[in-house]
């Protein structure tokens, strides 16, 4: 467990420092150039990263279980993800309906994910897990605001609603492999128990 939260602790925190010490940023920026800041940011949110997969690998079969979910549970967790992968699909395609009406479909995928598995899984270790990137996906939707609020970033205009049938499309066939071998060949757990 405590690797799982050290490493939740990394790359949560690496990610979070635009939000609440956006001066470090900038003084590293300032006295060693973007690159620096880049290859510090990437370099930690891979080992963050390592460190979560690694110990949430080790947890699962170590930590208790705070809740079991009810079967009906599980099928509500389902349809939330095709939705995530819906909506992780359209923020990499140029602006459809999709993308504009969620403002930050990749972030909005991350909170759906989230919270998909937070109501399908009630072992300790992963209310840990999913809870921290749930949090994250809140507190990263309201910093992305005051961003846009401050005039940092800005929104794109629809461009084509072919854009939405493609997210759509590749979103769902996405979701189909995850269900059907993708999830159990990378985490090792069927997200649908058949026989």
């Amino acid at each position: 467990m405590a690797l799982l939260i050290l490493g939740i602790v990394i790359f949560f925190g690496i990610h979070l420092v635009r939000s609440f010490a956006p001066g470090v940023r900038k003084a590293v920026i300032e006295r060693n150039g973007v690159g620096a800041w880049h290859a510090i940011h990437g370099i930690s949110a891979v080992v963050g990263l390592g460190l979560i997969a690694f110990g949430f690998d080790q947890a699962r079969a170590t930590t208790g279980i705070l809740y079991t979910p009810p079967v009906f549970l599980t099928h509500i967790a389902l349809t939330l993800m095709l939705i995530a992968c819906i909506c992780l699909v359209a923020a990499f395609l140029p602006a459809g309906k999709i993308r504009v009406a969620t403002k930050h479909p990749a972030i909005l995928a991350i909170k759906i994910w989230a919270l998909a598995h937070l109501l399908a899984n009630g072992e300790t270790s992963s209310v840990l897990l999913f809870g921290a990137f749930l949090a994250w996906g809140v507190v990263l939707r309201i910093s992305m605001k005051k961003r846009w609020r401050a005039g940092e970033i800005s929104y794109p205009t629809v461009g084509s609603y072919s854009y939405d049938v493609a997210a759509i499309v590749i979103g769902a066939a996405l979701f189909a492999a995850i269900v059907w071998k993708l999830h159990e060949l990378v985490i090792g757990v069927a997200p649908i128990a058949i026989g």
